[in-house]
């Protein structure tokens, strides 16, 4: 890979792994327009360690309030006793662990299936406009209404499912966890802030998957590129998280509606 690509490439994970507009879109738009070839699966790697630090480091109290909450669940004396604050957090962290089961058993049964018959640009043009019109309606039907305390089990399950969506390319995991939140009555940052915790242990299993078909495999690893692009995507991945969270309440998901539509549209122009 070029230095180019590197930067281009790695920047552009970074920022649609948490933003609602489909990170295969984005990366398959090199290919047709310029010509690139795959990135490999060393800079994947690479990219999802990059995203997977960003999340945890910029959550950091969340995620280590949630892990000690979760801990004490497993002691009856100690979850008795807990203030109802930890109490919630180990009760959040069991709802994001169930809510992780079912992108995991989809991508682990059906990864074949995806990566023979729905990975074309077609697909990926398809379901960046259908899933951003969607997104769309959740945003201007939201009642906004409902805490994360109140989502409950069902509610974080009916997330998870729709995150097993994201598995097809073009949908766009932040995206539709996002949207199914909103239309459960979430607040925009609630239903954001979920998405982006909902994110750790599959980002997590992703890159650990990853990881292991990189040891097995005979290719040459160049690891200049490869930490490079860790960086890089860390970097855009945290800056990401930080503005989004800052401006979803003020301008809402319409300006990600319409850049779906335009991305879906010049994807359907390169395929047809």
């Amino acid at each position: 890979m070029s230095t180019i690509e590197v930067f281009f490439l790695a920047i552009i994970q970074g920022l649609t792994e948490f933003l609602p507009i489909s990170s295969s879109a984005h990366l398959i738009l090199p290919s047709q327009i310029l010509g690139w070839q795959d990135q490999g699966l060393g800079f994947d790697v690479a990219v999802h360690v990059g995203s997977l630090l960003a999340v945890c480091l910029y959550f950091r109290k969340e995620v280590g309030s949630m892990f000690c909450a979760w801990l004490v669940t497993f002691n009856k004396e100690q979850r008795s006793a807990a203030d109802v604050e930890s109490q919630f957090n180990g009760t959040l962290a069991w709802w994001i662990l169930f809510a992780t089961i079912p992108a995991a058993l989809f991508g682990f049964f059906g990864k074949d299936l995806i990566e023979e018959y729905l990975r074309s640009a077609l697909v990926i043009a398809i379901t960046t406009i259908g899933f951003g019109l969607l997104l769309g309606f959740a945003d201007i039907k939201a009642k906004q209404n409902v805490t994360l305390e109140k989502l409950g089990l069902k509610g974080a399950l009916m997330i998870g499912f729709a995150q097993a969506l994201a598995l097809i390319p073009g949908t766009s995991r932040s995206g539709i966890t996002m949207t199914i939140g909103l239309m459960l009555g979430l607040s925009r940052e609630s239903a954001a802030r979920f998405s982006f915790l909902l994110s750790i242990p599959l980002i997590a299993m992703a890159g650990g998957y990853l990881t292991l078909k990189l040891v097995t495999d005979a290719q040459v690893v160049d690891w200049n590129v490869l930490l490079l692009g860790s960086f890089l995507a860390f970097v855009s991945a945290y800056a990401c998280i930080h503005f989004f969270l800052i401006l979803v309440d003020k301008l809402g998901m319409l300006p990600f509606v319409i850049y779906r539509l335009i991305l879906g549209a010049v994807l359907l122009f390169f395929v047809l």
